[in-house]
C-alpha cells in the first residue's frame, strides 16, 4: 500500500492517521504533483493498493480503517452527511480562511463567518468528547487534520479558543500517537503549511487534493510546477476567440442513422405501467439515460432515444383489479401519469410509447415465428399454481409467498425482491394469491419455451465481446447466469392481457412479459418511423446503449440477445448495457408495490425544481454500490454544491458584469496564474468528458463543481471588487479576472446542460447567448463570450432550500402512500412543541443555522438597523432554536405575547 504525497499536504495527513491507527503499513513516497505515476489528473495525494487508486483523502482513509476491521459499513452510513459535510463544507472554508490570512493581513470577514459557524456546529458534537459522542471515528481524523493549521498557529488558535470544548478535544488527539506521530512531518500552523496556501495554484490544488511544496522545500527542491509547458502552449493556442459554428439542429423528420457519424441508440428499461415511477426507477433507467441522451447530443452524435410503459401482463392485470378498472383503462390511465412526470423531469425522449399497439403484436409475433422456424423453440407440461376461488391459473404475479432460497415472507411468484434471485411460483413456500389470499393448487398446463440450452454457446460468445465495456455489475450478473448453465424459459402464460400467441392450440395464451416487452423498444421504434430497421437491424453503424437498474440485467443481457440471435437474423444486439445498484430511501428499499419512497409525482409536489431533483439524483446515483436517498441530504448537497459553489459563482460573475463593466465582457490579459488556471479547467474538461463518454456520471458531475471551484477561488484570491477601485493597472486586472470568470461561467452553462437543462437555459439566458447557439461541448477552456459582448440581466439561479422545508417533507412522505398525511390534511402545529424523537442529522444542519442567524442578529444590532428587520431577524433565530430544541428531542415552551410561558 503506498501514498504518493508532496509535504506540507493535509489530505495525505489524513490517511496517514487513519493507516497508524489502523497500524496499517502504510509506504509514504515523495512525488510532484505532474508525477507521471499519479494518473492523469495529477492529484495529490493518491492512494495506491493493489493496482487500484484512491484520489480522496476521506475514501481512502475510510478504506484503510475498513479493510483493518475497525470501521464498519453500519458505521460509514451513520456518519455519511457529516463525512460530505466535512469534504464539501469544513474543508473548502478552513482553506479559504487560510488562503486569504496568507494574501492579506486579516481574513474576509464574510469567510470568518463561514468558519465560526463550522466552528459551533463541531463544539456542539465535542461537548462528549469527541466529535459525535464518546468515541473516536473517522470524523475525528478528517476534522481534526482540517483545523491542524489553525489549531497549531500561535494567531488563529484564537479562533478556536472561543469554543472550550473544540480546543480540549483538538489537544486530546494531538496526545495521541496515531495523530502525533504523523503531524510531525509537518509544520505547524500558518507558516508550516504555507507552501499549501501561498499562491493561488497550490491552494486550487488543494481543494481537488493536492498542494505545492512547502518553502523549506523549495530551497532543496526545484519549485514543482502544477501544469505542464506543453499544457500552457496548448491553453494560449485554444484560448482566442474563434467563430464557434452552432451545430445544425435536427430537422422536423424521424433521426435516423447516417453514414460517417457516430449513431447511438439509447432506450431505458421500461417501466410497468402499473404504478408511479419512484425517485429510483427514475434515476436508474430514465433519468441515467437522459443525461447521456443529453450529453451525446452536445458531442454532435447522432442520437435516438426510445421509451416507453409496459403495459402486458400480470402486473397490469393485477392493478386493474385493485382499481375496478379495465386492463385498457389502466394502461392509459399510468400511461399519461409517466408521461407528465418524465415531462417535468425533462426527460428528452425522441419517442415515448408504449406497448400495446399492433406494431408490438406484429413483431413479436414476427420474431416468435422466425424462433420457430428455426427450431429454438420446444413445448412441455408445466405445473401451475391454480385458484380455486378464482377459477384461474395464477401468473406470476398474482401470487406471493416465502422465497425458497433467503425465506422473504413477500417474494413474488418470478423473483424476490429480498435476494433479487429470479424463482418459479410453484417454489414459493405458503404461497397465497394476490386476489383472494387463498392457498392455491397445482395443476398443469401446456407451455412454450425459449431453447437457451441451444442459445448458449452464440450467446457466450456473443457476450465475451459485447461486455468488455458493460458497466461491471452487468457483466457479472449476465456471467453469472451462464456460469451455472441456461435452462429453456417459458415464454407463454395463463392470461388475457398481452401479445396473442399466433400458434395453434395456444389460442387462450398470451407470451410472458419479459419475452414480450423489450421487444417493445423495437415496436416504439417502429411507431416513430417507418425506417425502424435502419436502426435495429443495422449492427455495423448502430451502437446499442441500454440503461436499467440491477434487477433488469438478466433479460436484457441473456434472454433479449438470445430471442434475438435464435432468430437467425441481423440484430442490432446491445452494446453497452450500462446498470445501477440500488437507490435506497432513508432507512428502507424504495418500492412501488410497498409504496415506501418519494415517488415522481411527489417530486413536483415538493415545489423543489425538477433541477435540483436531477442534480441530486446524479449526485447520489448509486453507480458502484446502492446509496441512499436522504432529506438532509438534499438539502445539504443543494445549499453547500449547487448554491454556495456553483451557483454563487456565476452569480457574482455576471452581476460584477453588471455593475462594474455595465453589462460588457471586458478586455482580458492573462498572466502566469491566469493560464494555470485555463489548464486545470482544461484538465477538468477533459475528464468530464472522458467520464460521460463510459456514463460515468456521478463521477462526472464532480468535475463541473470542481471547474466552479476554481472560479470561486480565481475570484477570491483577485479580489476584483478591490482591484475596480484602485488605478488604471489594478481596473485592467479586474477586467481580466471578471472576463475570465464570466467565460467560465459560460462554459459551466454548457457543461450542467445534461444534468440541469432548464438551469442551464436560464444561465445562457442571463449571459445574453441566443438560445440553440452553444449546442456543442467545447474541448477546452476559450473565450466563449469575446470582449465587448453583452450579457443579460444577473438574477440568483438556485433557491436555499429551508429546514423547515425538509422538516415537513419528512414528515408528509413518511410511511407508504396510502398511510400519509397529505399537505392539506396536517394539523396546524401548537404553541406547544413537543419532541418526537431526537434526530442527529437535522440538529446538526439546525445548529449551523443557529450559529449563522445569531452572528446576522448581532450584526443588525452592531450597525443600529431599523427594528423591524432586526425583530424579523430575532424571530427567525427563535424558530431556528424552537426545531434544534425539537431535533435534539428537547421540550419547548414557547412564550406568549405577553411574554409568560404557556404551560
Amino acid at each position: 500500500m503506498r501514498l504518493f504525497t508532496n509535504s506540507s499536504n493535509i489530505n495525505s495527513l489524513k490517511v496517514q492517521v487513519a493507516a497508524e491507527l489502523a497500524g496499517t503499513n502504510l509506504q509514504v513516497v515523495g512525488v510532484a504533483p505532474n508525477d507521471s505515476r499519479v494518473g492523469l489528473r495529477n492529484i495529490l495525494p493518491v492512494l495506491e493498493v493493489e493496482g487500484s487508486r484512491f484520489f480522496l483523502s476521506a475514501p481512502a482513509a475510510i478504506f484503510i480503517l475498513q479493510n483493518a476491521g475497525v470501521l464498519s459499513d453500519k458505521e460509514v452510513e451513520a456518519y455519511s452527511g457529516l463525512i460530505e459535510w466535512e469534504s464539501g463544507t469544513l474543508y473548502p472554508t478552513c482553506l479559504s480562511f487560510l488562503q486569504s490570512a496568507a494574501i492579506n493581513k486579516n481574513p474576509d470577514t464574510s469567510l470568518k463567518t463561514q468558519l465560526n459557524s463550522a466552528l459551533t456546529l463541531l463544539a456542539g458534537g465535542c461537548e462528549k468528547g469527541f466529535v459525535r459522542g464518546d468515541k473516536l471515528t473517522i470524523l475525528d481524523i478528517l476534522v481534526w487534520c482540517d483545523l491542524y493549521p489553525l489549531a497549531t498557529d500561535k494567531i488563529f488558535r484564537k479562533e478556536l479558543e472561543k469554543f472550550p470544548s473544540l480546543v480540549s478535544w483538538f489537544d486530546k488527539l494531538s496526545a495521541l500517537d496515531c495523530f502525533k506521530k504523523p503531524s510531525e512531518k509537518f509544520g505547524r500552523g500558518l507558516d508550516g503549511c504555507k507552501g499549501s496556501v501561498s499562491s493561488l495554484v497550490g491552494f486550487t490544488k488543494q481543494a481537488v487534493g493536492a498542494t505545492v511544496p512547502s518553502e523549506q522545500e523549495s530551497e532543496t527542491k526545484p519549485k514543482e510546477n502544477p501544469v505542464s509547458e506543453e499544457e500552457i502552449a496548448t491553453a494560449k493556442a485554444g484560448w482566442s476567440h474563434t467563430a464557434h459554428e452552432a451545430r445544425p439542429v435536427p430537422g422536423a423528420g424521424p433521426v435516423l442513422p447516417e453514414d460517417g457519424k457516430r449513431n447511438i441508440m439509447i432506450t431505458s428499461a421500461l417501466p410497468y405501467v402499473n404504478n408511479v415511477p419512484h425517485l429510483g426507477n427514475i434515476v436508474g433507467c430514465v433519468l441515467s439515460a437522459d443525461i447521456y441522451a443529453r450529453f451525446a447530443r452536445l458531442r454532435g452524435y447522432n442520437v435516438l432515444f426510445i421509451c416507453g410503459t409496459d403495459e402486458y401482463g400480470t402486473s397490469t392485470e393485477t392493478k386493474a383489479v385493485e382499481e375496478g378498472l379495465t386492463p385498457r383503462q389502466i394502461c392509459d390511465k399510468y400511461n399519461g401519469l409517466h408521461t407528465e412526470i418524465y415531462e417535468w423531469f425533462s426527460i428528452s425522449f425522441d419517442k415515448f410509447g408504449r406497448t400495446t399497439t399492433e406494431r408490438q403484436t406484429e413483431i413479436a409475433q414476427q420474431i416468435f415465428w422466425d424462433l420457430h422456424k428455426e427450431g429454438k423453440t420446444s413445448e412441455a407440461s408445466v405445473e401451475q399454481l391454480h385458484c380455486e376461488p378464482c377459477d384461474r391459473f395464477l401468473a406470476d404475479r398474482f401470487v406471493e409467498g416465502e422465497c425458497p432460497l433467503c425465506g422473504f415472507s413477500d417474494a413474488r411468484g418470478d423473483q424476490c425482491d429480498a435476494c433479487g434471485k429470479l424463482i418459479n411460483a410453484i417454489e414459493l413456500k405458503s404461497p397465497r394469491c394476490k386476489l383472494c389470499s387463498k392457498c392455491p393448487t397445482i395443476r398443469t398446463s401446456n407451455h412454450l419455451f425459449l431453447d437457451l440450452p441451444q442459445l448458449e454457446k452464440s450467446l457466450e460468445l456473443w457476450l465475451d465481446k459485447s461486455s468488455e465495456k458493460w458497466s461491471n455489475n452487468a457483466r457479472v450478473i449476465a456471467k453469472s447466469w451462464l456460469k451455472g448453465g441456461l435452462q429453456p424459459r417459458c415464454i407463454t402464460r395463463d392470461l388475457k392481457w398481452g401479445t396473442p400467441v399466433p400458434l395453434a392450440g395456444y389460442e387462450s395464451k398470451v407470451f410472458y412479459v419479459w419475452f414480450d416487452a423489450p421487444i417493445g423498444y423495437i415496436s416504439i421504434t417502429a411507431e416513430y418511423t417507418s425506417e425502424w430497421e435502419l436502426w435495429w437491424k443495422n449492427p455495423d453503424n448502430v451502437e446499442y446503449w441500454q440503461f436499467m437498474a440491477k434487477d433488469n440485467v438478466p433479460f436484457h443481457s441473456v434472454v433479449f440477445p438470445s430471442t434475438l440471435l435464435g432468430t437467425g437474423k441481423e440484430w442490432t444486439l446491445v452494446n453497452r448495457l450500462m446498470s445501477t445498484e440500488y437507490l435506497n430511501y432513508e432507512d428502507a428499499k424504495f418500492s412501488k408495490s410497498r409504496g415506501v419512497g418519494v415517488f415522481g409525482n411527489d417530486a413536483k409536489d415538493t415545489g423543489i425544481p425538477a433541477d435540483v431533483w436531477r442534480f441530486y439524483l446524479m449526485y447520489t446515483r448509486p453507480e458502484n454500490q446502492d446509496s441512499t436517498f436522504k432529506w438532509e441530504d438534499l438539502m445539504l448537497k443543494n445549499n453547500s454544491e449547487l448554491l454556495a459553489n456553483l451557483g454563487n459563482f456565476v452569480n457574482r460573475a455576471t452581476k460584477f458584469t453588471k455593475d462594474n463593466f455595465d453589462y460588457t465582457v471586458p478586455e482580458m490579459s492573462l498572466n502566469a496564474e491566469d493560464w494555470e488556471i485555463v489548464c486545470l479547467v482544461n484538465r477538468e474538461v477533459t475528464h468530464y468528458i472522458q467520464l460521460l463518454e463510459d456514463a460515468r456520471e456521478r463521477e462526472a458531475i464532480s468535475a463541473v463543481f470542481s471547474i466552479s471551484r476554481l472560479g470561486n477561488q480565481l475570484m477570491q484570491h483577485n479580489t476584483p471588487w478591490k482591484l475596480v477601485k484602485g488605478d488604471d493597472k489594478e481596473k485592467v486586472r479586474a477586467g481580466t479576472v471578471i472576463g475570465i470568470s464570466v467565460n467560465l461561467a459560460c462554459l459551466l452553462s454548457v457543461l450542467i446542460q445534461p444534468y440541469m437543462p432548464n438551469l442551464s437555459r436560464e444561465l445562457q439566458n442571463q449571459l445574453g447567448i441566443q438560445e440553440g447557439s452553444l449546442n456543442y461541448i467545447p474541448e477546452k477552456f476559450s473565450v466563449l463570450l469575446p470582449p465587448g459582448h453583452r450579457i443579460g440581466e444577473p438574477s440568483p439561479l438556485v433557491a436555499e432550500i429551508k429546514q423547515a422545508l425538509i422538516s415537513d417533507l419528512k414528515v408528509r412522505y413518511a410511511g407508504k402512500q396510502n398511510t400519509r398525511i397529505s399537505a392539506e390534511s396536517k394539523p396546524e402545529p401548537s404553541a406547544e412543541i413537543k419532541p418526537t424523537g431526537v434526530d442527529p442529522a437535522a440538529a446538526a444542519l439546525l445548529e449551523v443555522q443557529v450559529a449563522d442567524q445569531g452572528i446576522k442578529v448581532r450584526d443588525l444590532k452592531a450597525r443600529k438597523a431599523e427594528k423591524d428587520e432586526i425583530a424579523g431577524a430575532v424571530a427567525t433565530l427563535l424558530d431556528l432554536k424552537k426545531r434544534l430544541a425539537t431535533a435534539q428531542g428537547v421540550e419547548v415552551h414557547v412564550p406568549d405575547k405577553k411574554g409568560k410561558k404557556k404551560k
